[in-house]
């Protein structure tokens, strides 16, 4: 049974969550305080996290930084707000999807569905041994264990930029426009969006580049959007755009 942490202090909306949760076989926790929340996503294993972004003692987006230090559980961000920055900010950070109240149940319910099947899909994927790692000189990517090395150094990505790059390693040279980034990662196909990417592709470069003024393995392409590298000689194959594709 699949494991769902809501956090949230409107006590009628976690109800709410929680009833229908559990009426689709989820096995349920709540809690309304942030820093109780916190505690409780860092101490035990869940398949979701439903987080609000307005919580006493801790808010949404410093739960969220937190847990993205530590774990890569998926995470569905609630808001009162309907201000585009905040949804924007929230999926910078780390957050999986978004929801804006008033909500419908049943949206939510197909979102929380496609999230924790996206990274099932993600964490349980088996190929060819000959296909699970990327090595590109002193760039090791180990796909099925979501590891990353720079020179033998361990890299701390977030699971969007695990994803971004190991999308475009698997194809170097072939370039991904903002909009086709966002709808085989993010899922979401409309310009408003288009800014998430911008981001996480210079967090992925500020980790993995040595000078992100001249970048190695990520470049851009110029009034188009991104590419890897084809000129690095690949030592390994990876997955291929079509598996991407299938986890949305």
């Amino acid at each position: 049974m699949k494991k769902v942490l809501i956090i949230e202090d409107d006590v009628a909306i976690a109800k709410l969550i929680e009833y229908n949760l559990v009426d689709n076989h989820y096995e349920v926790t709540s809690c309304i305080d942030g820093i109780e929340g916190l505690n409780m996503a860092l101490k035990e294993s869940f398949s979701l996290i439903v987080l609000d972004l307005t919580l006493p003692n801790l808010n949404g987006i410093e739960i969220c930084k937190k847990i993205r230090k530590h774990k890569q559980t998926p995470i569905i961000m609630l808001t009162a707000r309907s201000n585009e920055i905040d949804k924007i900010l929230g999926l910078e950070l780390g957050a999986d999807d978004y929801m804006t109240k008033p909500f419908s149940v049943r949206e939510l319910l197909a979102r929380v569905s496609a999230v924790i099947r996206r990274n099932t899909v993600l964490i349980n994927k088996k190929v060819d041994e000959s296909y699970d790692r990327l090595l590109f000189e002193d760039l090791y990517i180990d796909i099925e264990q979501r590891k990353v090395l720079i020179d033998s150094k361990k890299i701390e990505l977030s699971p969007k930029e695990f994803e971004l790059l190991v999308l475009m390693a698997s194809t170097p040279g072939k370039v991904f426009s903002r909009d086709s980034l966002l709808d085989l990662i993010w899922g979401y196909d409309f310009e408003g969006y288009r800014h998430t990417v911008n981001s996480h592709i210079n967090r992925l470069r500020n980790k993995i580049e040595i000078n992100t003024e001249t970048p190695k393995y990520i470049l851009t392409s110029w009034g188009v959007g991104y590419k890897f590298n084809e000129e690095l000689k690949s030592l390994t194959d990876g997955y291929s755009q079509n598996s991407f594709k299938q986890i949305n």
